[in-house]
């Protein structure tokens, strides 16, 4: 005979072998279900391991009672096993009804004030393109070491694809490049002209020109097309390579996409922006000959007889200067993000426009420090 280790109103323990039976006993209903509860934790302690739920002893049932049974089997199970036995056909169907939960539903997560959030955002961005920027950094500091190794070893150097990008960045860019430049160093006159002739000092608006134009306008002018002209377009090219996983087969092949497809871009550019700068520099002063020409009645001869005498070739020097950093900026950005792109073409597309927006905002910085610097320096 089985010995009884616990007894209730409700619940009836007897120890057997090899797993106790439960006896459920009585009205599981609402009415009772504070008195059910209170016997829920001496009914487990009385269970040594797993035991079988009888409820042969249920006289009625409802879905309060139902919950609890199926607490008891659920605190039970997990000191060992519980195996329902003994439902009714009548009380089946609830016990079913109550173990088919849903899966629990994702709850809104907590707002913050509405004036916390736009610091929480800027906040968050600020730390994402500091974090963008230090690995942008990270990767060009890898491009100058594998750079000066090539340098090194001349042979690794891929004469055919720089060839072919110098063509693509440098000779294909000279046409819209002029234009702009030209167009600029009309309107510099132009506008400088209307301002400077209130003092009645017209000459003085070639200073004007040559300064702003040999020091500032030119190169960064020229940087930004290039950034979005060939800096989106390296993204684009290696980033469609990602996508088709041609980079892997490079790899499994033995070769280092960075010398196959980074370097030879990064040559031709550092190339190609000191050479489009100073075509720049030609193209502006030629538009501000022209503008100088028609609208103050200077003549080209003796605009560039006074350009001569009064503007330092230190001004065309520091132009000069800022072209071989802004090309290692675009470059080693295009390549970057185009390094970066995985998983969809709008991965790439988003990829493509992050190098323009970061190449331009990068060479603004890094042509801003420069001023701080040549000022300071007296340049």
């Amino acid at each position: 005979m089985a010995e009884i280790v616990y007894h209730s109103d409700f619940v009836c323990v007897e120890q057997g072998t090899p797993s106790s039976l439960v006896r459920f006993l009585g009205s599981w209903t609402i009415d009772n279900a504070q008195a059910i509860d209170e016997v829920m934790d001496a009914t487990v302690d009385a269970v040594d391991c797993g035991a079988v739920l009888d409820c042969t002893g249920i006289s009625d049932l409802d879905t309060t009672g139902a919950v609890l049974i199926r607490r008891f089997a659920s605190n039970i199970d997990d000191a060992g096993a519980a195996v329902l036995t003994g439902v009714s056909s009548e009380h089946k169907g609830l016990l079913d009804v109550i173990s088919c939960r849903p899966p629990p539903a994702a709850t809104e997560p907590e707002q913050l004030p509405w004036y916390i959030g736009p610091v929480v955002e800027v906040g968050e961005a600020f730390l994402r393109a500091v974090a963008s920027i230090a690995r942008l950094l990270g990767f060009l500091g890898l491009l100058l070491t594998r750079l000066f190794g090539t340098l090194l070893a001349p042979g690794r150097i891929r004469l055919v694809p720089m060839i072919h990008q110098v063509e693509v960045i440098g000779v294909n860019a000279m046409g819209i490049v002029g234009l702009i430049t030209f167009l600029i160093g009309a309107v510099m006159v132009n506008q400088g002209a209307i301002q400077l002739a209130k003092f009645g000092a017209d000459v003085f608006v070639i200073d004007l020109l040559g300064i702003t134009l040999l020091r500032e306008m030119a190169v960064l002018l020229t940087a930004i097309i290039i950034a979005g002209r060939s800096g989106s377009a390296f993204a684009a090219q290696i980033g469609s390579m990602r996508l088709n996983e041609e980079i892997d087969a490079m790899r499994t092949l033995g070769m280092n996409p960075i010398d196959v497809l980074v370097l030879p871009r990064l040559l031709a550019m550092m190339i190609c922006l000191p050479l489009l700068t100073f075509y720049a520099d030609v193209m502006g002063m030629a538009g501000g000959v022209m503008m100088a020409w028609v609208q103050l009645d200077i003549a080209p001869a003796n605009f560039l007889v006074y350009f001569h005498d009064n503007v330092s070739f230190d001004h065309f020097l520091v132009g000069m200067i800022k072209a071989p950093f802004f090309a290692a900026i675009i470059a080693s950005g295009g390549c970057y993000q185009g390094l970066r792109v995985s998983g969809s073409a709008d991965v790439l597309g988003a990829r493509t426009t992050k190098s323009v927006v970061q190449s331009i905002f990068l060479v603004i910085v890094l042509d801003a420090l420069f001023g701080v610097f040549f000022t300071s320096v007296g340049l």
